[in-house]
């Protein structure tokens, strides 16, 4: 059996395709809830990533044809074509808007302002518009995923390794399992996972009832979905500080609304509900999809690798992890799941761009000091 700790989305996909693999699986998490931490608390915008290129945009738009396909297909009832806008932060990320235009996923179409002001947006250039993209019910479909493979609810306190895979040991008992993936967001200390550098980072969203129609969903700095049933979602993901509720000063999503407000009228905004959680990002912000490197038996028996020295990686048996998804998770899980599952099952060789061994040497040589 294979138990993975931790039902946000990167669990509940590495659930859905290990047994769609024909595997026994487990989803353990401390809460009884799927998506209970930052999974839960994302807009979930299912879109592409703008830039000039380079090997993160074309992994996440990667992930993206791949993610929106998913979603249509396998949960119609919780995803929402209703395409997404991409205007300009300021001024300055406006005259890049021409550089960003040549690696842009394709379909896409270039709004004027008119256009944007048409569809409700106020004093802005235009942008960029994926009419693929659109956004996901988050809990709806953790919770879908979760109802249908079962979900046991357990506060790990530790993982003990033994000769046929891994204890899982909570407060109230143990369970026994032949492999351990974990996706267990930013709270990354049940084993040193300190080389991969996984990091948190605080978002909030509103859900509020309007009688505005918004017919497509924008993304900026922050993103407000299209209206659905007489309501859009306000959301981003991007407070760094450890204590994020002192940042907030209680009111988390303040920020957010008086951005909204400088681009559209939200005087009929009223907050129904508010969301707050941790995604968890890597070092270099690509996602950590593969097995888990035996640090304190390296650093024993290769101490020389900390000086350059050469030496080799050592593995903690049948332990993987599927982490670091950051802020676009709902777009990441899909494929890094499908390539876990293909890796665990059918030991199919990882995209070096995913495997956390990448991070490895950096950090190692880092520890001298």
């Amino acid at each position: 059996m294979t138990v993975i700790v931790g039902a946000g989305v990167a669990g509940c996909m590495a659930a859905l395709f290990l047994k769609e693999e024909g595997e026994e699986v487990l989803l353990v998490d401390r809460s009884g809830v799927p998506a209970s931490g930052g999974s839960g608390a994302a807009g979930a915008f299912i879109s592409p990533r703008i830039g000039k290129g380079g090997p993160l945009q074309e992994l996440t738009n990667e992930a993206f044809a791949y993610a929106q396909a998913f979603y249509r297909e396998r949960f119609p009832e919780a995803f929402h074509t209703t395409g997404v806008l991409r205007i300009p932060k300021d001024d300055r990320d406006e005259g890049r808007f021409d550089l960003y235009e040549p690696y842009n996923h394709r379909p896409y179409e270039r709004w004027d302002a008119a256009r944007a002001e048409a569809a409700g947006y106020r004093g802005v250039p235009g942008g960029f518009f994926f009419p693929e993209a659109g956004d996901a019910d988050a809990q709806i479909v953790c919770r879908t995923i979760a109802e249908d493979l079962g979900l046991k609810q357990m506060e790990v306190k530790r993982l003990e390794p033994f000769d046929g895979g891994w204890r899982i040991v909570g407060e109230n008992g143990l369970i026994e399992a032949s492999r351990l993936v974990l996706a267990t967001g930013h709270e990354s200390d049940l084993l040193d996972l300190r080389y991969m550098g996984i990091k948190g980072l605080w978002g909030s969203r509103g859900d509020y009832a309007t009688a505005r129609h918004f017919p497509v969903s924008m993304h900026r700095d922050f993103s407000l979905s299209s209206t659905r049933e007489g309501r859009v979602k306000l959301g981003a993901t991007h407070v760094k500080d450890p204590a994020p509720c002192r940042v907030c000063d209680g009111r988390p999503l303040a920020a957010l609304e008086a951005k909204a407000a400088s681009l559209t009228d939200t005087s009929d905004f009223r907050l129904v509900e508010t969301f707050c959680g941790m995604r968890s990002g890597s070092r270099d912000f690509f996602p950590l999809v593969g097995p888990i490197l035996d640090v304190k038996r390296i650093l024993r028996e290769y101490p020389e690798m900390v000086r350059g020295g050469r030496g080799e990686l050592l593995y903690l048996p049948h332990l993987y992890i599927l982490n670091g998804l950051g802020g676009r998770g709902f777009v990441f899980a899909p494929l890094m799941a499908k390539y876990l599952a293909a890796h665990i099952v059918h030991d199919e060789r990882l995209d070096p761009r995913i495997h956390p061994d990448r991070l490895f040497l950096k950090w190692v040589r880092r520890q001298r000091h």
